[in-house]
């Protein structure tokens, strides 16, 4: 089924939930369908289940260093990242099951369970954050959706949101404009604003190939606004979706083994 074929669907169970089978009015219809593109995009490098390998390359004013992470996914409730390498940093992981986050730190053999008011705080010194790394805020659940734009940039079709936060989120940005490749539904930037409604970072999605048996982009960076010579670059070398993978392996014990 294609992603506009899953709009329809969409739209048309609003229809019957409206009721008298009538349309919804121009705006209900936008609703509808900005929600799913912005739910489909959320879904595209996690699917039900994954797992992957990625290089995290962080640049700031004083130092550059690189990390090769493994990471698991189950839907949007479960998540585990782990170093590999350098050697110093290995089997450090971030791990979350249900509404707890942990931290495994291997060189205390000390797990570290993460407070809400830390989600905000940088992840292994790089320009995400733990809740970027653990995909805690789900766009659908978090954000109001507005979209914004439809038309050409530069000669793409592209669509361009608003996400603002539903009053009762435990997010941290102010909004976050978010654009949107038609022809394939390809995410291309994210801005993120803070309460004042000041640029904080920019996030841009590139390298768009095939990867595990999916088209996806396979290259995420990350800049700084306040820095703008300061980056942090994921780089997915392997990618493989839909596993066999259970809640149960996301656990204390799993988040400190060195498999």
């Amino acid at each position: 089924m294609t992603v506009l074929n899953g709009i329809s669907i969409a739209a048309a169970g609003v229809v019957a939930t409206l009721g008298l089978g009538m349309a919804p009015p121009a705006g209900a219809q936008t609703l509808v369908a900005a929600r799913e593109i912005i739910e489909r995009v959320d879904q595209v490098l996690r699917g039900d289940s994954s797992h992957g390998v990625f290089r995290m390359e962080v640049v700031t004013e004083h130092w550059e260093r690189e990390l090769v992470m493994e990471t698991w996914s189950l839907g949007t409730d479960y998540s585990l990242v782990r170093v590999q390498s350098p050697a110093r940093e290995a089997g450090t992981a971030t791990l979350m099951a249900d509404d707890d986050i942990w931290n495994y730190l291997p060189k205390v053999d000390r797990a570290i369970k993460i407070p809400a008011s830390m989600m905000a705080g940088a992840w292994m010194g790089s320009h995400f954050t733990n809740d970027d790394l653990v995909k805690e805020s789900q766009l659908i659940k978090d954000y109001d959706i507005q979209l914004t734009y439809d038309g050409d940039r530069n000669g793409v079709a592209v669509w361009e949101f608003r996400l603002t936060p539903n009053p009762e989120a435990a997010v941290v940005w102010g909004h976050v404009d978010y654009q949107i490749r038609q022809v394939d539904y390809m995410p291309l930037f994210a801005r993120y604003y803070d309460e004042d409604g000041a640029l904080a970072r920019t996030m841009r999605w590139s390298d768009f190939r095939n990867l595990g048996g999916r088209f996806v982009p396979t290259v995420m960076e990350m800049q700084p606004a306040d820095k703008p010579e300061e980056r942090t670059k994921v780089v997915y070398d392997e990618l493989e979706f839909n596993l066999d993978i259970e809640p149960s392996f996301f656990s204390l014990q799993m988040l400190k083994s060195r498999r």
